[in-house]
């Protein structure tokens, strides 16, 4: 088995399709496609995980299906499905300097330009304008909030991502 030390998880298989083995694949790479380039995938779900190759892969309506190698039936396909895709962060492509892969600003710690902790982004949440930061508050939040929303706007309200540190800071209202 492959050996993944920092695990991303680019995607999850779906419902199965026909009666042959085939699965419906979500993929959450930026390409569509390039969920297909990764293969073999380790496939992960709770405490079980296996390693599979992509024996092919179409596209289907506005979405994907693939067919895992040794996977030749409905049933056997029905045991994958809800599995998250998962590869080594390492195989993924190098960003330049103001780009970010999703999982590298989760756990980030959020201040915003007054100085004001406003907790840890907790996930992403892509629209169809721009990608949004969840931040989930501090406890003791001073405003009673639980999460906020940032939409992750760079030089407009995220000015500065320092992964080494582990914090982002923002021009948001920290009453907001």
């Amino acid at each position: 088995m492959t050996a993944v030390t920092n695990p991303v998880v680019i995607g999850r298989i779906g419902a199965v399709y026909g009666v042959k083995g085939w699965v419906k694949v979500q993929t959450f790479t930026d390409d569509q496609e390039a969920i297909f380039s990764y293969s073999p995938w380790l496939l992960r779900q709770q405490q079980q995980t296996r390693e599979v190759e992509v024996a092919e892969w179409r596209a289907h309506n506005k979405g994907f299906i693939a067919r895992i190698d040794g996977v030749s039936d409905r049933d056997m396909a029905a045991q994958l499905t809800g599995m998250d895709v998962v590869v080594d962060a390492s195989r993924l492509p190098e960003l330049s300097d103001d780009e970010f892969y999703w999982h590298d600003l989760i756990g980030l710690r959020v201040i915003n330009q007054q100085g004001y902790d406003m907790g840890v982004v907790e996930q992403m949440m892509p629209t169809a304008s721009n990608d949004v930061l969840v931040v989930k508050a501090n406890d003791n939040d001073a405003f009673g909030r639980q999460q906020r929303l940032i939409p992750f706007i760079q030089s407009q309200y995220v000015t500065a991502v320092d992964l080494t540190e582990k914090r982002m800071t923002v021009d948001w209202p920290s009453d907001f």
